[in-house]
């Protein structure tokens, strides 16, 4: 069922007529986690058994992890000494901890088992490429990544002191909600618990915001990401034949797509939970309007970098221990990262660069602080500027690796980069019978573009201006049908199902 369909919009009424047409909060979530079970069912329904499964063993877990921290001797003992009560006190939170290891451990050997075992079996027993064994490979459930992350986070938080919930309706309904189960935004347990518990039907302003954000997600999808994609998909699908300029063309446009392709999701996942009165966290926050790369992995897919700093890098250390080793956690959380994204070498070199990047900031940082001279190159305007432009060109080169994670055609993508001239068929083809417009005319589409993104930018950031809710509404139906009419045929995937 794709969230730009007519299909999800009956789904999406159905479910909020008779989810606030019930009055009990149980029957409420129910309804959630029966629709939810549903959805999920509609695309991969033959692993529903086992996300159901994880689903209950992660809530035991949590609730071994979360019983209480004191031991039972001392409740019913009040004769028992300090001195073994600390005894008894840390044996328990020893046992605590090692229950949390377990469930790290289990929840991270089964997104390693789906997403690396076919990879670590042809490389265990040296299989060829044409080897009939090499046909072997094992689908990952949608979303496991996500779903994984939200676990481990759920499991260390009861282990930091967070309750962990008894009520399995509660739980099941926060893993398996539809509106975020496949690819996000992760969102914390304890977060979506409390809006379970004073659920209200939502106001005007709420309403407007949410089919407004859901609007506005299908035209960042439908008829921006999908048809960049279309030009890019031509365009890395055929790299002998591409020259240096439909490359760069092509980088730049993937970054735009891969962008508009994401946060035109998480629009409309957040905008669907807002009409069921359940606000999901923001993913985004003009990620290219960055002027650092530490300032980059702030506003882009904003949760997934929570949960890297809150889980792995402060556990590592942080900046706790030295410049030194702090760009060492920096590189091992983007090294993380990356591989959490894909199995392929190009998602390891994308997570790597950003590391190395990261790492030579907070040396810029370290530099800057020591120098004023240096820091005040850094604050005057066309340090500013050319802070965002050395940003920029990190990132969107980096997504070539993101986008071709096989080594061997991200290589030839960076290679063609400078002083290749493209097949004389390649401009025909692409340009005139598949796009019908000419490279210079692309070009110029996608610097408007970029201009449209400053002009949003400044406006909300800057001059602090929301359109008001009469004048959502009324721009709802004319981006539905803005949709219908200039979305290509037969929309492409979310990018970020395959993570």
């Amino acid at each position: 069922m794709k969230f730009i369909s007519i299909f999800y919009g009956f789904f999406l009424l159905s479910v909020l007529g008779i989810y606030w047409s019930v009055t009990e909060q149980k029957l409420k979530l129910w309804t959630l986690l029966i629709a939810s079970v549903v959805f999920y069912a509609s695309w991969n329904i033959q692993y529903l058994p086992l996300i159901l499964l994880l689903t209950f063993i992660n809530f035991r877990l949590g609730l071994e992890i979360g019983k209480n921290t004191s031991p039972g001797k001392h409740t019913q003992d009040w004769r028992i000494s300090n001195e073994e009560w600390q005894i008894a006190q840390a044996d328990w939170n020893l046992r605590r901890l090692k229950i949390l290891w377990i469930g790290i451990f289990f929840n991270v050997t089964i997104l390693l088992t789906f997403k690396y075992l076919s990879i670590a079996l042809k490389f265990i027993f040296n299989l060829s490429a044409n080897s009939p064994e090499t046909s072997f490979k094992l689908i990952a459930p949608l979303g496991i990544s996500f779903f994984i992350f939200e676990c481990i986070a759920y499991l260390i938080d009861i282990y930091r002191g967070a309750p962990a919930t008894n009520q399995f309706l509660k739980f099941a309904t926060y893993k398996l909600l539809f509106t975020k189960f496949i690819s996000g935004p992760i969102t914390r347990y304890h977060n979506l618990e409390t809006q379970f518990n004073h659920l209200q039907f939502p106001n005007i302003h709420r309403i407007s915001e949410g089919l407004w954000l859901i609007a506005r997600g299908a035209v960042k999808k439908g008829i921006l990401a999908d048809n960049l994609g279309i030009f890019v998909d031509l365009c890395f699908g055929n790299l002998q034949r591409a020259g240096s300029s439909d490359i760069w063309l092509a980088t730049f446009a993937y970054g735009l797509q891969l962008y508009l392709d994401f946060n035109g999701y998480v629009d409309i996942a957040r905008g669907s939970a807002l009409l069921f009165g359940l606000t999901l966290p923001e993913n985004f926050d003009f990620p290219y309007f960055s002027i650092s790369i530490a300032d980059f992995w702030r506003r882009w897919h904003i949760t997934l970098g929570d949960w890297l700093r809150n889980y792995l890098y402060f556990p590592l250390g942080g900046s706790r221990q030295g410049l030194i080793r702090t760009c060492v956690n920096l590189i091992t959380v983007m090294l993380v990262a990356g591989i959490w994204h894909g199995s392929s070498w190009g998602f390891v070199v994308w997570g790597a660069l950003h590391g190395i990047a990261l790492a030579v900031h907070r040396l810029v940082d370290a530099a800057s602080d020591r120098y004023s001279t240096l820091a005040k190159l850094w604050q005057n305007p066309l340090g500013v500027i050319f802070a965002w432009l050395l940003t920029q060109i990190m990132v969107f080169t980096s997504w070539i690796w993101f986008r071709l994670p096989n080594l061997q055609d991200s290589t030839l993508a960076i290679q063609h980069l400078w002083g290749h001239t493209a097949d004389a068929q390649f401009a025909q083809k692409v340009y005139v019978e598949a796009l019908n417009i000419t490279q210079y005319q692309l070009t110029w589409l996608l610097i408007a573009l970029a201009v449209l993104m400053s002009i949003v930018y400044t406006l909300k950031q800057g001059l602090k201006l929301e359109l008001s809710w009469p004048i959502k509404l009324v721009f709802v139906p004319f981006c539905f049908y803005a949709v219908w009419l200039l979305a290509p045929e037969g929309s492409l995937p979310y990018i970020y199902f395959d993570f």
